[in-house]
């Protein structure tokens, strides 16, 4: 089988993206799974060696298909939009907004058209967007204009543990609102898509409650009886593999070990807390949904280290893993 193309999207090149790419790349295993092509800027990539010790060489291409993906050289799509002398690392800027904006659109298109297999990104910071008046605030609505899907499906991924989102970022009090009986169906079936276009065969999916022992038949709350169990069991009435709700603080080390597939997380630090204790580093996000595969890590520019080569690349490592792990199953049943 061919190693698929993965299109690593630089990223905002005053923060730890391009560090952690080329720490990344530094490492002969990427290569043994996947072909991993750079789209961003040459002189920052070389800065970031620079500052980190990394020492590769940079081989220049126009498109996928001129990469030689080999371990010891970096394959880059050059975009010639950062003036180097003046980046100021760890800094918002507009310049750096745009340049982020531009490796991202790039990669993205290529992994909508076909002619890469997937995207990895790295941070990308909404302040410096915004300065550069980008018209979009995240990589989200990027990937919902590239694509035409306005509500991707967000799964965390850490050793064997998966979780999906209910809601995402929304204050507890509106999340515990838009919980109904049909968002819930709606999410189990679209869960269960993503893990079949992913490649798992087995799709066991738990739906973490929302109150203390799930709700104790009521001596803690209704939301339990009245909207998660009938929205399960209408997506078990259409045959998918549903159980729940189950405790929230006991279905995701559950989850962990091997007892479910995937867990459908109900609010924000509901699934973050729980992925990020069992391995913060390790902590993937993969966005379902779309017609094209794109992985991403799980943290920010952290511009209070930018330039001082102190940034772990574990996560970025793990995203091009990731990619490179679904991308096969995902291309095959497209």
């Amino acid at each position: 089988m061919k190693r698929p193309i993965i299109a690593i999207s630089m990223g905002d090149p005053a923060g730890i993206g391009p560090e952690i790419t080329v720490k990344a790349l530094d490492k002969k295993e990427i290569y043994e799974i996947c072909r991993p092509l750079v789209v961003g800027n040459r002189e920052v990539l070389k800065q970031a060696m620079d500052f980190s010790g990394v020492q590769l060489e940079i081989r220049k291409v126009e498109h996928p298909d001129e990469g030689d993906y080999q371990y010891g050289t970096i394959d880059l799509v050059h975009m010639d939009n950062v003036k180097t002398d003046e980046l100021k690392l760890g800094e918002i800027q507009p310049m750096a907004g745009k340049a982020a904006y531009d490796y991202f659109m790039k990669a993205g298109r290529w992994a909508h058209e076909g002619i890469v297999d997937a995207v990895a990104t790295t941070p990308i910071n909404k302040e410096s967007l915004q300065a550069a008046k980008v018209p979009f605030i995240d990589h989200t609505a990027m990937l919902a204009h590239i694509s035409g899907v306005k509500d991707p499906l967000t799964m965390f991924e850490v050793h064997d543990l998966r979780i999906f989102f209910l809601t995402r970022h929304l204050s507890l009090k509106e999340a515990i609102g838009i919980i109904t009986v049909e968002r819930v169906h709606d999410y189990l079936k679209r869960c269960d898509e993503a893990l079949k276009k992913l490649g798992l065969s087995r799709r066991k999916l738990a739906v973490a409650a929302l109150n203390p022992h799930a709700g104790e038949q009521g001596l803690f709350g209704n939301e339990e009886m009245e909207i998660l169990a009938p929205g399960i069991e209408k997506a078990r009435g259409e045959g998918l593999d549903v159980v729940g709700p189950v405790p929230a603080d006991s279905v995701f080390h559950q989850a962990l070990h091997g007892k479910y597939d995937a867990v459908l997380s109900l609010y924000h630090d509901q699934g973050h807390i729980a992925a990020k204790m069992a391995d913060f580093e390790r902590t993937v996000s993969i966005t379902n949904g779309l017609p094209f595969l794109r992985t991403s890590v799980d943290h920010g520019t952290a511009l209070d280290i930018a330039g001082k080569g102190i940034a772990s690349s574990v996560s970025m490592e793990e995203c091009i893993k990731a990619a490179a792990k679904y991308a096969p199953h995902f291309t095959q049943i497209s």
